[in-house]
């Protein structure tokens, strides 16, 4: 079995924003499309919310709500196909009961939130009463990167926003997630890297040296105050990453990381159905042992999702 953890769908009245041209290409039936092409036999669907970061708080709740029930319903209607949640972990009350209704009564198998929102990124106290939440409802949390991240000024060339600045947005919050001690705070969180963490195993050694060498690096920089009991990479290995790449060596440089049992296959098509069979071979060409492979392509995703 394949099931692609990382698809994303779009309301209709979403979906026929000027900025699609009427094509946008998020919609349930390229979902399909795709699936068929690649030989994907189960898909979970999700919206991140980019919009989220051009609205009031009373905007943002009117589309998350209008998200979480359209990806539902799809979910109702279709049983191959498994709907996250839409979350914005900063909104307070009101979107922490939007998330508990979605997953209790509409039966969303997870959240899928922004690495950062304008001001925001989740390690933000502010943010804290949603760890709490998701831990309570024991779902797992898959975190995206906005359309444009930290550094914009510079990455509105070359489609550099979307190949570049996406992941880098992803890798720094997850860094910032691992030092301000949310995994201590919270060692039971399911938390889902997308796009293998935007390289943040690239980055993790460096992380642990910064922790190790707490005086000869004095030069570096503070590292008060203190709020992890074990270097950076500990925390890392109790997250999972999700395969969009599309490169096999650094596919396999974040399975080696975190583990087969931590690593989840996902293609991130659509929006772009085109790359859903690239993403599926990818991980065929890394010649994993049959029983690793099957965790990938389905039984962690399955896992993590109770299905």
């Amino acid at each position: 079995m394949i099931l692609d953890f990382h698809t994303h769908v779009m309301p209709p009245e979403m979906a026929a924003a000027p900025f699609w041209q009427g094509k946008c290409p998020m919609t349930i039936e390229n979902v399909f499309e795709a699936a068929k092409i690649a030989g994907v036999d189960k898909t979970v669907i999700s919206n991140p919310g980019h919009e989220l970061r051009h609205q009031s708080a009373d905007e943002q709740l009117k589309t998350v709500q209008m998200i979480n029930r359209y990806l539902a319903s799809l979910a109702e209607k279709h049983d191959n196909i498994y709907a996250l949640a839409t979350g914005q972990p900063y909104g307070g009350d009101k979107f922490l009961r939007e998330l508990e209704r979605a997953v209790k009564e509409d039966g969303c198998k997870g959240v899928i939130i922004l690495s950062s929102l304008p001001g925001h990124y989740p390690d933000d106290d502010d943010a804290l009463p949603f760890f709490e939440l998701v831990t309570s409802l024991d779902i797992p949390v898959f975190m995206h990167p906005p359309s444009v991240g930290f550094g914009e000024e510079r990455l509105d060339i070359y489609r550099l926003a979307s190949s570049v600045g996406r992941p880098m947005d992803g890798a720094l919050a997850i860094s910032r997630l691992i030092v301000r001690g949310i995994f201590e705070k919270f060692p039971k969180l399911k938390l889902i890297g997308s796009h293998i963490g935007g390289g943040i195993c690239d980055m993790i050694g460096r992380m642990d040296y910064a922790y190790n060498l707490q005086e000869e690096a004095y030069f570096l920089g503070s590292y008060e105050p203190m709020l992890i009991k074990h270097p950076p990479s500990h925390y890392l290995k109790m997250m999972y990453l999700e395969s969009t790449c599309y490169w096999a060596p650094a596919a396999r440089c974040a399975l080696e990381t975190v583990g087969v049992d931590h690593f989840i296959f996902g293609t991130d098509a659509p929006p772009l159905k085109v790359l859903k069979k690239q993403g599926v071979e990818m991980i065929k060409s890394l010649k994993l042992a049959p029983e690793d492979e099957a965790k990938v392509f389905a039984g962690n995703a399955k896992r993590l999702l109770k299905i």
